[in-house]
């Protein structure tokens, strides 16, 4: 549901983002979600970060393949330290998509609220994430689901296990309670799920105080 999430963030982006704000993407990748905004929020300023040199030249190619290259500024930027020296400035929007499962869990905290507090009133933050089921066998069928998903669209054995292999330990997902938590403790008054499937979530963060 990949293409679907992306139609969803286009959607609520479009309600949330305040005009005359910029958009940051945190682990921007190839940029293909700061393209698609490209054309629902057309004076936004649209900033995509990755940590990875090769991903950001992708990224800037793919910008300019759609005519884009100047309006979307790319950076290369580490989210698990140095904050200070990284934007968001003057953002209503912040995404981290299938980005804060790779951000240490010690540092999770100081991210979630640098984001919270250089978001303006009103901003949003959209996450989506690998998470946990709340219960371990339950875990497991999800975790079995998936694979069998995967097998059904032509990868075999050994891509599923090299790809399992290659996030051990580097990806480290929470429960959805817990995700919910961080983002309520680290400032966010208005938290809510706008997406799951088996061990995938989306998560919807408003700058607003609590009801």
């Amino acid at each position: 549901f990949y293409r679907q999430q992306r139609e969803m963030i286009r959607e609520m982006l479009r309600r949330f983002w305040i005009p005359g704000t910029a958009v940051y993407d945190l682990g921007c990748s190839t940029g293909t979600l700061l393209v698609e905004l490209a054309s629902v929020l057309e004076d936004a300023r649209l900033v995509g970060l990755d940590n990875s040199v090769p991903m950001i030249d992708r990224a800037r190619r793919n910008a300019a393949e759609h005519g884009l290259g100047e309006r979307i500024e790319l950076l290369v930027a580490d989210l698990n330290g140095h904050l200070e020296e990284i934007p968001p400035e003057n953002a209503s929007v912040v995404t981290l998509c299938w980005t804060l499962q790779f951000i240490r869990p010690l540092h999770r905290d100081d991210l979630i609220r640098w984001i919270h507090e250089k978001l303006v009133d009103d901003g949003v933050l959209v996450v989506t994430e690998k998470v946990l089921a709340g219960n371990a066998s339950l875990n497991r069928f999800f975790i079995d689901f998936y694979y069998d998903f995967k097998r059904r669209n032509g990868y075999s054995e050994t891509e599923i296990a090299r790809k399992r292999e290659a996030l051990k330990n580097v990806l480290v997902p929470y429960r959805v309670k817990e995700n919910l938590e961080l983002f309520r403790r680290c400032g966010f008054g208005i938290v809510d799920t706008f997406f799951q499937w088996y061990n995938f979530a989306g998560f919807l963060c408003i700058k607003r105080p609590a009801l």
